[in-house]
This record gives C-alpha cells, sequence and structure tokens, in this order.
C-alpha cells in the first residue's frame, strides 16, 4: 500500500461492520431534519417574530432574506419587526384591482378578464381607468379558493383561484382535497434545510451517516444541509459502491469545479473519507502507519491531520532506513518538524543518487568520493547556505544511525562527512528590530488600527514577554498565576524545549489578557470550565476548542503593517516575522544592563549559548558609538582608531579593559595595561590621557577648580604650584574648545537635517 492509496478490498474488509457498530441509531436515519439551533447543521433561529425557521443569511430564513433583499435590504430590525411573519405558502394571492373583482391576478394588477379590458382600450392609465369601471357582481353561487387561507374566487370547472389553480394542474391534478390540506401542513424545516440519503447504496448512506455523526461530534466545523445534498447528488451519479473505492486525488478531481469553488462539498467529501479510513485502521498504530510511504501521524499521537512522506524518496532501498531512522528519532521525542527536516535531507540524496550521471543501486556504492560528488552538487545549489550544513549534518546522522542499529551492513565505513565538510558559517546579522521601528510598532495609535482584539493582545504580548509565536497563541485561558507577593506572571508553555515557563508581567499586560478573558467568556459561555485557550479561533469553532493559528495571525500582521505603514530608516516599508520581536526584547534588555542570566531565564533558554547572541550584539554597539564618537588627547587633538585596521579587534579590546581597570572620572588611560604610569595623578599632563564630549561638565568643573588654585597660588607667592597647574588650564582650555566646537557643529548639522 502506497500514497494514501488503499486496497478497496482490503480497506473495506470489516469496515462494514465497525461502520454498523459506531453509527448511533439517531444517525440511521434516510432523512434529516436539523433544529435551527443546532450548533452544526443549524443557524440559529430566523430573527423575526413567530417564524420558527433556520437562520442563514443576515440571521434570517431563506424565505425572509429573499424578501428582505427584495426590499432593498433595509434596517434588519426593522424589517424583521414589520414584515409578514407567515411563509410563502401561508400568505394571500393578489386580489384584482378593478372594483368589486375577487379573482386572482393574471398580470398588471388585473385579472385575465380586466387585463383584457384594459388592453382593449389601448392601456391607459390605470390609476385613471380603474374608477371608471363598473363594479363586479360576485357569480350566481360564488365559490371561494378550496385552499384555506385563500379568499379568492375560484376558476371556472375548478375549485381553486387562478394561482393556486395553476400549481394545482402543474403538479398532475392530485385529490383536490389533499392538495388544500398541503398548504396548511407546512413543514417547519423546509425541502432545502432536509437531508435526504434515498438515493444511495447501502453502503455509502452509512458512510454518509458516519460523516455526518463524525461532524456532529467534533463541532468544530458548520456544515449547511444543501451542501450535504451536493455531496449526496454527486455520489448517486458515481460509480463506486464506497468512498474508499477511490483515493483521495481522484475524489478531488472528479466533485465539482476547480478549487476554489465548490470548496465547501470538496471539504465534506474528502472529510468523509478520511474519516473512513481512520476508521478502518482504528487502533493500527505503528502496524498500519509504518508499510505505508505516507504516514499519517495524527494516527501515531500527534495533532492535526500531518503527515511525514517517503514516496519522494526513488530508491526503496533508501526509504526502508529512512522510514526506520524517521521512526527512532520519533521514538526520542523529536518534534514532526525535525523529522520532516530529516526526510527532505534524504529525499535530496536520494534524487541525487538516481540521476543518469551518478546511477547508485545500493547503499553499498555510498562511498566517500560520492559524498565528495555530492557536496559539490549540494555548493551549486546552495552556496553554503545554512540549510546546506543541515542537509550535510543530518545526512552524516543518517550514515551514524544506519551503522549504529545495523540496518544495513553494505553501507561502507568511508561513507561519512568530516568536519571540515561543513560549509563556513557565516555570522548573522542582528534580528532585533531598530528602535526607530519598534517605535512605530508601539505608537498607541498604530496598535488601535488592528481593529481586532485578539490580534492586537498578541502584539503586545510578543513585544513585552518575548514568546515565540506558537507558544502566544495556545496560552491557556487560565495563563495568569502570582507568587507570594502576588506579583503577576504569564504562564505557558514552551512547545520547543516541552515545559511549562513563566514570564514577568506588569499590570497593564493583566488587565488586557483580564479583559480578553471576559470576551472569550461571553463569546463562548457553554463550558462550565471556561474556553480552553486564551485565544480561540474566531470561524469553524463552535465550542472554542481551536486556537488561532500562526498563519492566520501572520497574514493579519502583514495586513496591518501596511495599514500603519511603518517604514526603516531608509523609507522603505518595513517586513518583519513574530520571532523577530522576542530577538528584540532580548537585545533591549541585554542593553538595559539586565544580567544574561535573567534574559536566559525570562526567554527560557534552555543554555546560555543563545542569550549570549543578544550579549554581543550589545557589545557591538557600544564598539559602534566608541568609534564614532571624537576622541581627543590633553593637547586637544584629535585621536584616531581605524575600526578597520588590523589592530582595531586589539585597540577596542584594549579599550574595555582600559575602562575597567584604569577608569578616571573625566575620561581613561589609553596606555597599554602592561606598562607603569609615570604620571601618577597628573592625567591631565599625561599625552596618554583621552577623553570624549561626555565629560564636558567634569572638565568645566575641574577648570573652575584649577583657576581657583592658581588664583590662590599667585596670591601666595607660590611660583612653583602656578606652574604645574597653569599647563593642567592650558590642556583643560584646549580639551573644553575642542569638545566644544565638535559638540556646536555637531548640533547644527542636526538641526540642518
Amino acid at each position: 500500500m502506497t500514497g494514501t492509496t488503499l486496497s478497496p478490498a482490503a480497506a473495506r474488509l470489516g469496515l462494514l461492520g465497525k461502520l454498523m457498530a459506531v453509527v448511533r441509531p439517531e444517525f440511521r436515519a434516510e432523512e434529516f431534519a436539523f433544529d435551527p439551533a443546532d450548533p452544526v447543521f443549524g443557524g440559529g433561529v430566523c430573527l423575526v417574530p413567530s417564524c420558527e425557521r433556520t437562520a442563514r443569511g443576515q440571521g434570517l430564513c431563506t424565505g425572509h432574506h429573499d424578501r428582505w433583499a427584495a426590499e432593498g435590504r433595509p434596517d434588519l430590525d426593522s424589517f424583521a419587526a414589520a414584515t409578514d411573519s407567515r411563509w410563502h405558502k401561508q400568505q394571500p394571492l393578489l386580489c384584482c384591482r378593478a372594483p368589486g373583482c375577487g379573482r386572482g391576478v393574471c398580470r398588471g394588477g388585473l385579472c385575465t378578464r380586466h387585463a383584457a379590458a384594459w388592453q382593449r382600450a389601448e392601456r391607459p392609465d390605470l390609476i385613471a381607468w380603474l374608477p371608471a369601471q363598473p363594479e363586479t357582481q360576485p357569480p350566481a353561487g360564488l365559490v371561494i379558493c378550496l385552499v384555506g387561507d385563500c379568499r379568492l374566487w375560484v376558476e371556472k370547472d375548478i375549485p381553486f383561484c387562478r394561482g393556486h389553480g395553476a400549481t394545482w394542474k402543474s403538479n398532475g391534478r392530485p385529490d383536490p382535497e389533499q392538495f388544500a390540506r398541503g398548504y396548511a401542513e407546512i413543514e417547519v424545516v423546509p425541502r432545502n434545510e432536509r437531508v435526504r440519503l434515498q438515493g444511495l447504496s447501502a453502503q455509502l448512506k452509512l458512510e454518509i451517516q458516519y460523516a455526518l455523526q463524525r461532524r456532529s461530534d467534533e463541532r468544530t466545523v458548520k456544515v449547511q444541509p444543501f451542501v450535504v445534498m451536493q455531496v449526496v447528488r454527486f455520489l448517486t451519479s458515481c460509480p463506486v459502491t464506497s468512498l474508499l473505492d477511490w483515493p483521495e486525488e481522484i475524489w478531488r478531481q472528479r466533485i465539482g469545479r476547480p478549487a476554489p469553488k465548490d470548496s465547501n462539498p470538496r471539504a465534506l467529501l474528502i472529510f468523509a473519507r478520511r474519516q473512513l479510513e481512520d476508521l478502518a485502521d482504528v487502533g493500527g498504530g505503528w502496524d498500519t502507519e509504518y508499510g505505508r510511504d505516507i504516514w499519517r501521524m495524527h494516527l501515531l499521537g500527534f495533532e492535526g491531520r500531518r503527515r511525514l512522506r517517503f514516496d519522494q524518496i526513488p530508491q526503496p532501498w533508501l526509504r526502508e532506513p529512512a522510514k526506520r531512522w524517521a521512526r527512532w528519532r520519533i521514538s526520542t521525542g523529536l518534534c514532526l518538524e525535525a523529522s520532516r527536516r530529516a526526510i527532505a535531507a534524504i529525499e535530496r540524496f536520494g534524487q541525487f543518487l538516481a540521476s543518469a550521471t551518478v546511477n547508485v543501486t545500493g547503499l553499498a556504492e555510498v562511498n566517500r568520493p560520492l559524498l565528495e560528488r555530492y557536496l559539490a552538487d549540494l555548493q551549486a545549489e546552495m552556496g553554503g547556505s545554512q540549510r546546506q550544513g543541515s542537509h550535510i549534518g543530518l545526512l552524516n546522522s543518517f550514515f551514524t544511525a544506519i551503522r549504529q542499529h545495523r540496518w544495513d551492513e553494505t553501507l561502507p565505513t568511508t561513507a561519512l562527512f568530516f568536519v571540515q565538510d561543513q560549509p563556513k558559517r557565516a555570522e548573522r546579522p542582528p534580528r532585533a528590530l531598530a528602535e526607530q521601528v519598534m517605535a512605530q510598532v508601539e505608537h498607541s495609535g498604530n496598535l488601535d488600527r488592528w481593529g481586532n482584539d485578539d490580534y492586537r493582545l498578541i502584539t503586545v504580548i510578543l513585544i513585552r514577554c518575548g514568546l515565540r509565536i506558537s507558544d502566544a497563541l495556545r496560552l491557556r485561558f487560565d495563563c495568569i498565576t502570582s507568587d507570594a507577593d502576588r506579583a503577576p506572571y504569564l504562564r505557558y508553555f514552551n512547545h520547543k524545549m516541552k515545559r511549562e515557563a513563566l514570564v514577568p508581567i506588569d499590570e497593564d499586560l493583566l488587565r488586557l489578557i483580564g479583559q480578553q478573558r471576559h470576551r472569550v467568556a461571553d463569546r463562548w459561555p457553554s463550558r462550565p470550565s471556561g474556553p480552553a485557550w486564551l485565544f480561540p479561533r474566531p470561524t469553524k469553532n463552535v465550542d472554542g476548542q481551536a486556537p488561532i493559528s500562526s498563519s492566520t495571525y501572520r497574514l493579519a500582521l502583514y495586513r496591518w503593517l501596511q495599514a500603519c505603514d511603518i517604514r526603516d530608516e531608509h523609507g522603505q516599508p518595513v517586513h518583519f516575522t513574530p520571532h523577530q520581536w522576542r530577538h528584540t526584547l532580548g537585545t533591549r534588555m541585554i542593553n538595559r544592563d539586565v544580567p544574561q542570566e535573567v534574559v536566559r531565564r525570562i526567554l527560557d533558554h534552555d543554555s546560555s549559548q543563545m542569550t549570549g547572541h543578544y550579549a554581543r550584539l550589545h557589545d557591538t554597539t557600544v564598539r559602534r558609538h566608541w568609534e564614532a564618537a571624537r576622541k581627543v588627547n590633553v593637547a586637544g587633538q584629535a585621536v584616531t582608531l581605524d575600526p578597520d585596521g588590523p589592530l582595531a579587534e586589539a585597540a577596542w579590546a584594549k579599550q574595555r579593559l582600559g575602562r575597567a581597570t584604569q577608569a578616571l572620572a573625566n575620561g581613561y588611560c589609553g596606555l597599554p595595561v602592561q606598562k607603569t604610569c609615570p604620571h601618577a595623578n597628573a592625567c591631565l599632563t599625561c599625552p596618554m590621557f583621552i577623553t570624549t564630549p561626555e565629560f564636558l561638565p567634569q572638565h568645566h568643573s575641574h577648570r573652575q577648580q584649577v583657576v581657583q588654585i592658581i588664583t590662590a597660588a599667585e596670591a601666595r607667592g607660590q611660583t612653583r604650584l602656578v606652574e604645574m597647574n597653569q599647563q593642567v588650564l592650558v590642556n583643560l582650555d584646549n580639551i573644553i574648545t575642542s569638545l566644544t566646537d565638535d559638540n556646536t557643529a555637531e548640533e547644527a548639522a542636526a538641526d540642518a537635517g
């Protein structure tokens, strides 16, 4: 068995018995009339008072919705209160407008007789013509239409008025009494709201009944009866006795028009087939899935209907160890995405082996020379990217697992990669967003442009708490906890690390989450324990059991960025991923001197290696500002340090050590730390002294003190002391003048900009 195809005989073996056992009596009917309040097949009761039919559009049943549209779509509440609540069959037919006439209308608001007279008069204005007509007298032995609510005169030779008589004739002139009773016996559930399975074979009928039962039990997607009938009518024309007779791909091609048209009946049909396939294989687990080339992971305990495909690996002799490797990796607890990437690496390798220039026929031919050719092929396609390194590493792990578990003894010992085979990984650029961009993102006016409270709160949580998007969207409804000091924390499940985690939050975020809880509880009040998620999916989520998907939020995020017109420092529109907010938070905390271990705990990193990436970014930021700052010595001369020169790294390291071990109140020492300073406490006369504009206030204060010392020394006749401080005063004047001029020029340039 390969792909999604099962042998029909094998699939149906025992399926009928399973269906008979699981389909409940309430779903064994041949015709279904669902209650309007049914959460899956219903739609609520029509807004028009005393109308008991199912609402389908704008809160109205089909009949009243058509009447509302015909009247120009007025205000819904006013329309529902004023319109006739009776259904179409209950409403009286129009009467002729001629004086005294009680016949049914033929055309132009007139019966056949008066319409002909008006035509003979050459169709004058009706308003003026009607009052001039003689009043019509009722015929002798007047008989009223047999239909109970109709008060029109009968037509010649039939017991009905003109309109009801035409309907009676078109239905084959049934028994008049029985026909008239049909108007009195109005069905609350009309024909278009019913599901009828009489035209299906016994097996197909039971399979559709099971699909309806599964939809009802899951309570995730609404299904309208007319969509079910589209599927039923389609199946009656197909030469099959079971949905498993054809693979899923054939059903997708056969039903309806190409996607996305006719998507609802196609989705229901595919859902029904998948449910049957699961029922046929229920309890099979690995024994059933391992032999398939496409594994249905939901039958192996994974959420959703994700699949792991091996059908793109050309060689069966390579596909078998790939399956064993994937099963082993899954059993060790690796996530499905990790297994999917591993299979993709083997798939790429298999396609290389199957090429005409290689044409390898077994693992015994996979040796080091062949792998060197493969390395060149990878380099030509991927150009030393991170994906290339991932393919090499995964393939090497695959070879190691084959030898370790002895899955194939023919694999040569030379089939392996070395550390030197990995492409040199370029240093990844910072992913944190610039503060200019974050200022626009966090602006209250832009946040308010979300227009969706869920998405707005998700954005705030991602920015302030640094959660991964998958963790944020799967926050539980009761995600708030507090410590002994009543400080609030956001509790979430770290899906990457597979553990619970906490992050401290402020009172504002606590308030926003509390408001979200109230909104969700009001929308899904039926659950006694409250909804499962803080952010339930807004559609196709009858019970609120499904959270918002990451793809849904990402699309909304991109639309929001475009609507807010957020731009970078170059004026270009900004496009980023939600994960970059996590990098931004980490970088912000490091730049605010939050200890690295604290950052690691807040972001719930497994090790300090990733957190160290933010610390490296902080060091780069500080160095960039240090290189850009104007540095002068005691003579007021600029000190130039070439950031691109061969001594740049050494100069930066020395400067950092100097600041840490020889910090001065008004600058820092540029002397190599290995040397001894010959100018003890005389830095302002030292040629190694360096200072920057940030120390200007200290220089001004120091100059004032030196002037006072010189003045006092001159008064006392202490010439030596005057000489010593006079050089300090000259140097201070040089420094202040140079740094002040530089600051003034920068401010003027900024003002001009």
